[in-house]
């Protein structure tokens, strides 16, 4: 199915990734909007060693809950948005207010799921998660193109909770210039890895795994498990059981039974506790320009919920010090998702 590529009126990419061809979205952005001009820059903590961004114009960026006001809701008569077409499936843009871009480099992208501001991913139809895992793919791809990147890091923030800012059914993926933190330490433990033991890091971890008594769910190709030293009370790490890097690697087959395991996690964490659950998802894609070292993807679901009415807050010790502490057995908490 094509894909289309448009510009909005500032100079920004949007591209819509439709379930079924021959959709006309070809809508022009009315807005009178000023030239796009990212502002960012890279700090180095000299204490850590470790990147900060700096993106001071995000204070000012959409806040939104209902659909009156909400800027990835469909273009109406009389309100325009940052969707100029009167329906879509997916549509991918430039983030309007990014932590990355300008002189910096790198880019951040929206990744808007359905035009129902009432969806949820995890109970979208499968051929709608189909175009969803096909325009992570396309995007991944695209990005892991540009000169500067080293990073393509795809992501979803669902609920005020954990700070989502628009309760519209979308996501994110940031192309990082540099190896962010959590990257860096893991191309650094596979390559150790694979020094004193030869093979993939991954491979043996999700072999580990997918014996013991962490799994929560799994299909032919891909395994969800509570990792061993899980930092969340609820946590599942998502993962092929062959070395895949990343996302634009799998064929479309592989990418369906994919999507449909991740759909089927976010529902059992939906089915932990009374309402929708907050949570964060995150795919660690191996890195552009290190794949002799890493080259096997995983992605990480949690919540910040701990029990019903109780959420995990990152306090002092995991704040300031970087020591986590669970307070949920990761044993119990695997028990818990298979039984949701």
């Amino acid at each position: 199915m094509a894909d289309m590529l448009s510009r909005l009126s500032d100079g920004r990419e949007i591209t819509y990734f439709d379930d079924v061809p021959g959709r006309d979205r070809d809508a022009v952005d009315g807005r009178k909007l000023e030239p796009f001009a990212p502002e960012a820059e890279v700090r180095l903590d000299p204490l850590t060693r470790q990147p900060v961004l700096v993106a001071a114009r995000r204070q000012v960026r959409t806040i939104s809950s209902g659909t009156a006001d909400c800027p990835l809701c469909p273009t109406r008569p009389g309100r325009r948005t940052e969707i100029p077409a009167g329906d879509y499936h997916v549509a991918v843009f430039e983030n309007r207010f990014p932590s990355l871009g300008g002189k910096v480099g790198g880019r951040c992208e929206v990744v808007c799921f359905s035009s129902d501001h009432e969806g949820d991913m995890a109970k979208l139809p499968a051929e709608r998660l189909a175009t969803i895992g096909r325009a992570w793919a396309h995007r991944t791809a695209a990005l892991s193109a540009l000169p500067e990147v080293e990073q393509v890091f795809v992501f979803e923030n669902r609920g005020a909770e954990i700070g989502a800012t628009l309760a519209h059914p979308h996501g994110q993926i940031y192309a990082y210039p540099y190896l962010p933190p959590v990257q860096a330490a893991v191309l650094e433990s596979a390559r150790l890895h694979r020094a004193a033991r030869g093979g993939c890091l991954l491979c043996a971890i999700v072999d580990r795994e997918a014996a013991g008594p962490r799994v929560v769910a799994e299909s032919e190709g891909f395994v969800a498990y509570v990792p061993e030293a899980a930092r969340w009370p609820y946590e599942v790490h998502l993962a092929p059981r062959a070395c895949v890097g990343d996302l634009a690697a799998f064929t479309e087959n592989e990418r369906a039974e994919l999507m449909g395991l991740y759909a089927d996690v976010l529902r059992r964490f939906d089915r932990l506790f009374t309402g929708p659950t907050p949570y964060m998802a995150a795919w660690h894609q191996a890195p552009v320009r290190h794949r002799a070292d890493l080259d096997h993807l995983y992605a990480q679901i949690f919540t910040t919920r701990r029990a019903a009415d109780r959420y995990k807050f990152l306090a002092s010790s995991e704040s300031a010090a970087g020591a986590f502490i669970n307070d949920v057995l990761p044993e119990t908490a695997a028990e818990r998702l298979r039984s949701a």
